[in-house]
Order: structure tokens, then C-alpha cells, then sequence
């Protein structure tokens, strides 16, 4: 499969639930509101999905964490279809990627390949956040969790954000994660990434994407707009990445190169099949994949190579 494809089924109501009365109450206690927007963050080796949403100080705060239930392939962006692999990047998604007929109850497209992976050769689609616990290059968050996701997301795009972002990261890419990757072939992609971390990290605010050089470029304004191709030199910048974000890139950088030369075992860890975050992978351990199928009431669709989720070699204790 070239991805987590959806189908058309009948519609029901499961799209136009309403986010739960404790999620609206947690955002009245953050200044925001559901209307208010929203950014999304996505860390596979610790297998869980972040909403952000803007408060009244004009920031992002985070409102809530949801642990992840399955996705697929290996730490690295995507870029074939049938890799197996989830999307490692920069995405935005608009009103009409969100499906409320999914195969795997709701889910929203990411949109890959974006601007930059197309313009690599990179191939592959219906790359999405739905529910279920079976990936093929897809994040799944469960029948439950996907269902307050999306509800969170569809009342943001109502309340008039063209589009929220997300961004998704091998892991969270402190100096210690970066300097036990690497050795990873993927390293200086990830640098790149980094980022654009960097800046969401220190300013809370919503990283400016932009293509050039074979790369993201963040929080640049460039003589005559944005660059148009993103295989072309990087057009000359009038300004650029704020000095507070590069010196944090700089040093979290320096230090990783620094931790790197004193560690014993600098390679990235080697998955069978992609990841499960480990409530869930403790329950399929102790009871498994129909026990956690009533438990997460995943009963259309199986859950994905099981064996290969017990084998997910991340620990929430590292």
C-alpha cells in the first residue's frame, strides 16, 4: 500500500463530535478557546502527538498529549511509496484533508509530499493521523484519541485558520537524542529539522517554512518573497532566523558533537517494524492484541505487525 488510504462509507456523526466538556474547561484555563488556533507536534521514538493551541497571549501553549498507538517503518523521512515509513517534516493541512469517512474511523492527510519532498522525488500518499493501531506509513492514534484530535483540529479550521501545521520529528531533538543519533545516516536532515524546532521551542510561535538549497528554511524573508524552486541556491535574505533560535542550534549542536565523541553507543535504534508507545505496548505484553483491541475498542481493523511493536526498542525510562 502506498499509504494509510481512506474510503468512502457512508457518513455518520463521528465527525462532528464535540470536543469533550474537560478539554474545553483545561482551554478556558490556558486563555484559549476552541476556535482559537491550533499546531501539532509528532515525535515517533516516543510515540506520542502534541496540540498546541494559541493563547490569548498571542504564544502557543500545549494543551494536551496523546500517546500514540502504531506507526510503521524506521527513524527517517519517507520517501518512496511501500517504504513502510511515516513522514518526517513540515506539513500544513487545511479543512478539506480532513476525512470524516476514514477506514480507520477519522482521519486528516498530511499532505506528503510536501513542496520539498516532490521536489526530491519523493513518492507516496494518503500519509495520515487516524484512528485504529495499524500503520503503513501512517501515525495511528486510536479510535478515541483521534476522534478529540480531530475535533480539536475541525474547530480551529472553523474558527478561521486556513491551516495548522504539523511537525514531525524522529524525536524530540534535545542535545542527548542528537548526539545518540549521530551516527545515523539521516543525521543531517535531522539537523535541518532541528531548526525548525529550535524556533517553535524558543518562541512559541509557528515556525516560517520556506524551500531552498535542498532543504527547509525557517523564519526567512528572502528578496523578492519566497524562493519557488526548491533544488535552486538560496535566494539572498533580508532577514533572518531569530539569534536567540540559532544560538540554541548552535550550542545543542555543539554539545551533541561533544557527547557523541564520549559515548559508547552512538547508533540510532534499529526497529522491526515502527513503534507503539508503551502504555499500549505493555498492555499487548501482558494481555495481547485482542485484549488491547477491546481495551482501545479497535475492533474493525487489526492492529499492525504486533510482534513488531513489542519489539520497539525505545523506553520511556532513557
Amino acid at each position: 500500500m502506498a499509504g494509510c488510504v481512506s474510503s468512502a462509507l457512508d457518513v455518520d456523526t463521528k465527525g462532528i463530535q464535540p470536543i469533550p466538556a474537560k478539554l474545553v474547561a483545561e482551554m478556558k484555563r490556558k486563555g484559549m478557546t476552541p476556535s482559537s488556533p491550533i499546531l501539532v507536534r509528532i515525535f515517533k521514538e516516543e510515540s506520542e502527538l502534541e496540540i498546541w493551541k494559541r493563547n490569548a497571549n498571542g504564544k502557543y501553549a500545549l494543551l494536551k498529549t496523546y500517546p500514540m498507538c502504531r506507526w510503521s517503518g524506521q527513524l527517517g523521512p519517507k520517501k518512496k511509496a511501500g517504504d513502510r515509513q511515516a513522514p518526517e517534516g513540515f506539513y500544513h493541512v487545511s479543512a478539506d484533508r480532513l476525512n470524516p469517512n476514514s477506514q480507520y474511523y477519522l482521519s486528516f492527510n498530511l499532505g506528503y509530499p510536501n513542496k520539498l519532498e516532490a521536489a526530491l522525488g519523493y513518492s507516496g500518499e494518503a500519509l495520515m493521523v487516524h484512528g485504529a493501531c495499524s500503520s503503513s506509513g501512517c501515525y495511528a492514534m486510536t479510535d478515541e484519541g483521534v476522534a478529540e484530535i480531530y475535533a480539536v483540529a475541525r474547530e480551529a479550521l472553523k474558527g478561521g485558520q486556513t491551516s495548522f501545521q504539523v511537525q514531525a520529528f524522529p524525536f524530540r531533538m534535545t542535545a542527548q537524542k542528537m548526539a545518540r543519533n549521530r551516527n545515523n545516516p539521516n543525521y543531517g536532515f535531522w539537523t535541518d529539522l532541528k531548526k525548525g524546532y529550535d524556533s517553535f521551542e524558543v518562541t512559541r510561535r509557528q515556525p516560517k517554512v520556506a524551500y531552498c538549497d535542498k532543504r527547509y528554511v525557517f523564519d526567512t524573508e528572502f528578496a523578492g518573497g519566497d524562493p519557488l524552486d526548491p533544488l535552486a541556491a538560496c535566494p539572498p535574505a533580508i532577514s533572518g532566523t531569530d539569534p536567540l533560535v540559532a544560538t540554541r542550534t548552535e550550542r545543542d549542536l555543539s554539545t551533541a558533537e561533544t557527547m557523541a565523541s564520549t559515548m559508547t553507543g552512538t547508533t540510532v535504534h534499529a526497529y522491526a517494524d515502527g513503534g507503539m508507545h508503551p502504555t499500549f505496548r505493555k498492555l499487548l505484553a501482558a494481555s495481547g492484541d485482542k485484549a488491547l483491541s477491546k481495551k482501545t475498542s479497535l475492533t474493525k481493523v487489526p492492529i499492525s505487525r504486533p510482534e513488531a511493536a513489542l519489539a520497539d526498542p525505545y523506553s520511556a525510562s532513557e
